[in-house]
């Protein structure tokens, strides 16, 4: 008995797609800022890339085809750049070598002071390393996924390790006068 060609696709698809789930929710989050319209993204990334899996190309990349997917579903659902802060409900629990509560604090209150940060970032350079520093993707893979060259990638790195590290100065520098 043949196997009808959609049913083969589906079954593909659901095998390279599944396990990329955590890594795309990951990603829209960060993007969005919001897990509810993370969670609308994935879904729709999903829908989007399952009625176009017949154009894929097996042998090629598929985890940059579904994140590019991802991101440029974002950049057209967003109507505006516009940042959030990161509710405390969403913030990690850190775990500490030495469980001594002003230590916790500190790690906490740093880490959030990077999250803030990263969320102040321009979409451009924050997409850029968060595919780089948090997916672990190689610059090539970067580059497909933001259809861009790897030059570029390299310099959006360069530039937003700048920014990340010159907004963690001024917040650090915030933090220290009290504002």
């Amino acid at each position: 008995m043949e196997v009808p060609d959609e049913r083969v696709s589906a079954a593909t698809f659901e095998e390279l797609a599944l396990p990329l789930f955590e890594q795309l929710y990951n990603f829209a989050h960060w993007l969005a800022q919001d897990a509810s319209e993370a969670e609308d993204l994935v879904q729709e990334t999903y829908a989007k890339a399952l009625r176009a899996f017949s154009a894929f190309q097996l042998g090629t990349n598929f985890r940059a085809w579904m994140f590019r997917i991802l991101r440029n579903t974002f950049l057209t659902s967003r109507t505006g750049l516009k940042s959030t802060s990161v509710s405390d409900d969403e913030v990690e629990t850190i775990a500490s070598t030495a469980p001594n509560p002003e230590t916790v604090l500190l790690e906490r209150a740093d880490r959030e002071m990077v999250r803030q940060a990263l969320t102040e970032l321009q979409v451009t350079f924050r997409e850029t390393l968060l595919l780089c520093e948090v997916e672990e993707m190689s610059y090539e893979e970067i580059a497909q996924v933001l259809a861009i060259p790897v030059g570029t990638v390299m310099s959006r790195l360069y530039r937003a390790r700048k920014a990340l590290r010159a907004l963690m100065v001024e917040k650090f520098k915030g933090a220290a006068h009290g504002v």
